[in-house]
């Protein structure tokens, strides 16, 4: 699980003046949990973000009163509410580039019958803000607003790709304090994915993030200069590697120049 208190915060430097810590501490609160789902209680929360008990108390009792959590009597614990579920909507309904990329998306989705996203970054995870499936079952169900690893899948391998040098470096290393004993193993499988990225265009996760997972990924550089990155993927029974390399991935680069060829 992770520890809110081993991801460095951007600007949080105490002598940047303009930074107000107390909300980054009630946004680290939300964001715990996005990582932990569910139900938690105070002291989970304090175990989660590394916060004191008595700031943890301020800032779930605050973010109850402003309805961006509720709580439960019962339980004795807190959950999102619908505050949260409202900045989110705002936030993907302005997001020019997911309306763009759907139905171009869709229309793969439909052609190889298996999921197909559309991921952002936040901190060291992405973060689906589009997913297209096609008709069968058991193609992979990610719902907008789930999260990925960037090191292990494929989406977040194809978002390092996409970036410069100098910035892939910077999120290499809080990768590897996060990832302690497994950065090594994670390395190795970035590296791999860069080489391909470099050689066809696209990166690959075969059973990285899951065991039963094969997927493929591409980055997109927007005009304005974000990176977000597509994936396409399945369970390994539907979805082999010769299949992820010789179909999957070639499709997928397709797809991307197609969302930027809008001009998005």
């Amino acid at each position: 699980m992770t520890e809110f208190s081993d991801l460095p915060r951007k600007k949080s430097d105490s002598s940047d003046r303009k930074f107000i810590e107390s909300l980054a501490r009630g946004l680290d609160v939300l964001r715990a949990f996005s990582q932990q789902g569910g139900v938690l209680g105070n002291q989970d929360l304090a175990r989660i973000t590394g916060l004191p008990k008595p700031t943890i108390s301020r800032m779930t009792y605050t973010l109850s009163k402003l309805g961006y959590l509720s709580y439960s009597t019962q339980l004795e614990k807190y959950q999102l509410d619908a505050g949260v579920l409202a900045l989110g909507y705002a936030y993907t309904s302005n997001l020019q580039v997911r309306r763009i990329a759907k139905p171009i998306m869709e229309r793969l989705a439909e052609r190889v019958n298996l999921s197909v996203g559309l991921t952002i970054r936040e901190r060291l995870t992405m973060i689906y803000v589009e997913n297209c499936r096609g008709d069968d079952a058991q193609a992979l169900r990610m719902d907008v607003g789930s999260s990925l690893p960037i090191s292990t899948s494929a989406a977040g391998r194809a978002y390092l790709a996409g970036l410069p040098q100098e910035e892939r470096d910077v999120v290499m290393k809080e990768m590897e304090a996060r990832a302690g004993d497994k950065w090594p193993k994670h390395k190795a499988g970035i590296e791999a994915a860069l080489e391909c990225y470099d050689k066809h265009g696209f990166v690959t996760s075969f059973g990285d993030w899951d065991r039963a997972v094969n997927s493929v990924g591409v980055s997109l550089r927007l005009q304005d200069g974000r990176i977000m990155a597509l994936n396409c993927g399945g369970p390994t029974y539907l979805v082999s590697q010769e299949m992820a390399m010789e179909s999957l991935g070639p499709q997928l680069v397709h797809v991307a120049r197609d969302i930027i060829g809008t001009g998005v």
